[in-house]
């Protein structure tokens, strides 16, 4: 029997990042994950392969309809679908084992299997030749992730009917897809087939796709991919799917009333993640969750299991890689008597289409739902100088700030390099900055950041580059 100072079930972002921090904190470690390799959901299946297919297919669309702009000429452009399969597991690859180092070099126990708490401090390691190994640890980490939902009305068959598991390795560009779920990972894989040569059509049961923007960046949004191609049906509810001739016909129904349906070589459903547990717990040990299946957790990550904590996706709290991360580092920092933070106000998020989209913090209209008095700055990309002469005009920044102090509460980008620029916000935010501490920030000229500049500017109607309101 092997005994630890912790043990981490679940090698994705948050139980890998905590690991190593744990290590670093001296506390002898173990961890444990069913894949033969690190990274969880994120590496493997989910952010980094569907990132590099959109770089892939983002050169395959700046081939066939942007060059030109630029005085370049492409004749009989085409792609390797297998390649850019292959690019894609490389890059994976090359993480994966950088992971295996990192634990190495950290001098992590690295066990591969599927563990169970039996009790406290207490986990039954079941290995791939069947047999079980009891371990020990004077404190465990749940870090199991999460999973794609489904839904009733639309079983997935993982060939025809798929997650965002199969829609990041199709052999073949379907000649027409079926995105059900207008969130992040519907509009990023639909953009990549849809940039190969697939018709893709987004079906949306709110009123409009990428919901948790504010309305003039969720429109600027659908406006930029019908550019691309695709199609959307917002406020459309699926009702039913049926096989018929090797394509899956689709019926749906707006709250209009009218009634639609859609013909697809391959549908991907994408309304969502929720909690995997799938036995990590016995039930004998009474491990408490919310109404959505969630763990639930103190503000120390404890659950109501003497010595069990988690973190990630099975908590409360949105589902993105870097705030598992952020409560991995938390933990095991309380774990080992220090005092471990993570600020959920400052938690960016992004939608990586093009343009890219990302937020912290308050949007406008969640400001105006909580009564909160604000100020917002707005400033177009179409504007900024370096956004023309990268082609790349599309989208605009907008800051929104405290009305009576001018505190920074959030912010929101909607153009190319969206996701890079918002750290800046994030890191004003987590000081408490204000919008015109940003704004009277030097920035490099000519920069597409200088956006954010003026937009924190245009706060108090002083952006320079822009008429007065």
């Amino acid at each position: 029997m092997s005994s630890f100072d912790l043990i981490v079930l679940g090698g994705g972002p948050a139980g890998y990042t905590g690991a190593i921090r744990a290590a670093q904190l001296g506390l002898n470690t173990a961890i444990i994950d069913k894949r033969e390799v690190l990274g969880g959901t994120c590496l493997n299946i989910g952010c980094i392969p569907s990132k590099a297919l959109l770089m892939s297919s983002d050169h395959v669309l700046f081939a066939k309809h942007q060059a030109a702009h630029h005085g370049i000429t492409f004749e009989n452009v085409s792609f390797d679908l297998a390649k850019m399969m292959q690019r894609k597991t490389g890059v994976v690859k090359q993480l994966t084992q950088g992971l295996e180092f990192l634990m190495k070099k950290n001098k992590i126990t690295r066990l591969h299997g599927v563990g169970q708490v039996v009790a406290p401090g207490k986990v039954m390691l079941g290995k791939a030749d069947g047999k079980q190994e009891e371990l020990t640890a004077k404190h465990v980490i749940l870090a199991t992730g999460s999973v794609p939902s489904e839904l009733p009305n639309l079983p997935v068959d993982r060939e025809t009917v798929v997650t965002s598991d199969e829609a990041l390795s199709f052999n073949e560009v379907p000649n027409e897809l079926v995105v059900v779920g207008g969130g992040a990972i519907g509009l990023e894989l639909g953009s990549v087939w849809s940039r190969l040569g697939a018709k893709v059509t987004v079906i949306e049961f709110l009123p409009r796709i990428a919901a948790f923007f504010d309305a003039d960046v969720t429109q600027t949004l659908q406006k930029a991919l019908e550019a691309e191609g695709l199609s959307f049906y917002v406020d459309t509810a699926v009702t039913g799917v049926a096989k018929k001739g090797g394509k899956v016909l689709v019926q749906a129904k707006g709250k209009d009333g009218k009634t639609h349906e859609f013909t697809a070589d391959k549908v991907l459903v994408s309304v969502g993640r929720k909690p995997y547990l799938d036995g990590a717990v016995v039930k004998d040990l009474g491990l408490k969750l919310t109404d959505r299946g969630q763990v639930k957790v103190d503000e120390r990550y404890r659950t109501n299991v003497p010595g069990l904590y988690a973190i990630g996706d099975i908590i409360e709290g949105p589902m993105l890689a870097h705030k598992g991360e952020e409560e991995g580092i938390a933990c095991v920092e309380f774990i080992a008597g220090k005092a471990g933070h993570v600020n959920y106000g400052v938690i960016p998020n992004v939608v990586y289409t093009s343009p890219e989209v990302a937020a912290v913090g308050l949007t406008e209209q969640t400001a105006k739902e909580r009564n909160v008095a604000v100020r917002v700055g707005k400033f177009p990309f179409v504007a900024n100088g370096r956004a023309l002469a990268n082609d790349l005009s599309q989208g605009f920044v907008k800051v929104v700030a405290e009305a009576r102090t001018d505190r920074l509460l959030g912010a929101q980008i909607i153009g190319a390099g969206a996701s890079e620029m918002i750290a800046e916000v994030v890191t004003l935010m987590e000081f408490g900055g204000s919008a015109e501490d940003l704004g009277r920030t030097v920035h490099a000229h000519p920069t597409m950041s200088e956006a954010v500049k003026e937009a924190s500017l245009a706060v108090d109607n002083q952006a320079l580059s822009i008429p007065p309101r």
